[in-house]
């Protein structure tokens, strides 16, 4: 796509796609190599969105990717990598020289800035280390900090970039603090709060903003703080932090240490990045898979066999136990060879029962709808809805069998295991979820493959002693 239209495609609304945007600016690169294209660079970024420009600039490579970057400015390459992945943050500031990437390190957020560098100490901890030497000192010492906490943890999504002010100053001299020259452009989301602490940087109490413009000069700022601060231990967990964010409706809480200092904030936005992270990872657990490090595009076949191989060998191992039952009944089938014709019917049921039922409990302790103490309210709504759908389920199953003139007593057979198995299900997917939550293990593992395997052994176990008692085997 051409610079003309790119432009065109701006103009009519149609917002062009990071392949157009790429195909742009090497156009421009390509009919100025001598560098006077900067100015064209620049005017396609002033058109992009800057996560489609950062889509677009992660698969250029070399004196391109330095091109484009150095017309662009530090600020706006930072904001740029700050779209990226950690993993594709790191490959475009390898790419540059020290000093340029400790440069747009120092113009990211800090918390976005320590989740490159993480990134990269892992990849590379001397490079990691010269970044860090070549970062202006407060900086450095302020990525370094956040390096210190586990990256699930409040401690490792805050950003130390927020409004603080002494507990003993007016609303004037806040303002004043605030207005100081020399103060860094702060991101919208963390001046939502002005935080008040006293002279050991102890949390006071938060002041709104909309409450400060509205109150007198000489007011003690301690007298407009919130009468109720919420807040997080720099240890709690990142999906229970992002809990609170939404149960209180805050667009900002503050991160006290150990001693009631505090070290940082979490922003909305922040959460929502946790949001995004916990909810793929469960997703990929309850396909049966482990969950991905890096984007999917990223990924190469091994990764991916590797991340997948460990669940297929459990299911497959689950799964002979399915062959063990019907080895066990062996006797019983050969007598009544029309058992045979319901078993993929029954346990295939069985499965999906129990998908519907994990999936939805899962979800309900996601978020926060459910906890340990509600297992028996649960499992007595499940059972419920599984008697229900058990009988219409039994109805369907004693209707196919009556279709293939089967005995009575088969049909009879089928409809009883068809309610027990439903029942079954869904008392394990209710459950099991709430029972490894109680014991500190993530419920998502409980994913549809393995209730699914689990009931196809217990089910069909259930359908052969049923009809072992029925028909008098």
């Amino acid at each position: 796509m051409s610079e003309q239209d790119q432009r065109r495609a701006t103009m009519t609304g149609e917002a062009p796609d990071a392949d157009q945007v790429r195909d742009a600016l090497e156009a421009a690169m390509e009919t100025t190599p001598d560098g006077g294209g900067r100015g064209r660079i620049t005017a396609i970024a002033d058109e992009t969105l800057p996560s489609v420009l950062a889509e677009a600039i992660a698969d250029l490579h070399g004196d391109e990717l330095r091109t484009v970057l150095a017309a662009l400015g530090i600020d706006r390459a930072a904001d740029v990598v700050s779209e990226l992945d950690p993993e594709e943050a790191v490959d475009v500031l390898q790419q540059l020289p020290d000093a340029t990437a400790a440069d747009v390190l120092e113009a990211m957020d800090p918390d976005e800035a320590a989740d490159v560098v993480g990134e990269l100490r892992e990849e590379d901890a001397p490079a990691a280390e010269r970044l860090l030497q070549e970062m202006e000192a407060d900086e450095a010492a302020d990525v370094r900090q956040l390096l210190t906490y586990a990256e699930d943890t409040a401690g490792g999504i805050m950003t130390t970039d927020y409004l603080a002010v002494p507990a003993s100053v007016t609303v004037q001299q806040a303002i004043q603090l605030v207005r100081a020259p020399g103060e860094d452009e702060l991101p919208p989301e963390s001046v939502s709060y002005l935080y008040v602490t006293d002279d050991d940087g102890r949390l006071v109490g938060v002041v709104p903003w909309h409450r400060l413009v509205r109150a007198g000069e000489r007011v003690p700022i301690r007298a407009l703080c919130e009468p109720q601060t919420i807040t997080v231990p720099a240890s709690a967990d990142q999906e229970a932090v992002a809990q609170v964010v939404h149960e209180h409706r805050l667009i900002a809480v503050p991160v006290l240490d150990a001693d009631e200092r505090l070290v940082g904030i979490v922003t909305a936005d922040d959460v929502a990045d946790v949001v995004e992270e916990e909810t793929t990872e469960d997703i990929e657990r309850l396909g049966g898979s482990q969950p991905l490090d890096e984007p999917y595009l990223r990924a190469g076949p091994f990764t991916l066999a590797r991340k997948r191989a460990g669940w297929l060998l459990l299911l497959f191992l689950g799964a002979t136990y399915t062959g063990t039952v019907l080895s066990h009944f062996q006797d019983e089938l050969d007598k009544v060879v029309a058992l045979t014709f319901f078993i993929p019917l029954l346990i295939g049921t069985g499965g999906n029962v129990g998908s519907q039922t994990v999936m939805t409990v899962i979800r309900a302790m996601a978020v926060g709808e459910v906890e340990f103490r509600d297992i028996f309210r649960v499992w007595r709504k499940e059972a419920g809805t599984a008697g229900i759908l058990g009988v219409l389920i039994a109805a369907a199953g004693a209707l196919r069998a009556w279709l293939l003139g089967v005995d009575n007593s088969i049909i009879l057979t089928v409809a009883i295991t068809a309610g027990v198995i439903v029942m079954w299900s869904a008392t394990v997917a209710a459950v099991l979820p709430l029972l490894l939550r109680r014991v500190r293990v993530d419920p998502a593992v409980v994913s549809a493959p393995l209730i699914t395997t689990l009931v196809d052994g217990t089910g069909l176990f259930l359908y052969l002693e049923i009809a072992r008692y029925l028909l008098d085997l």
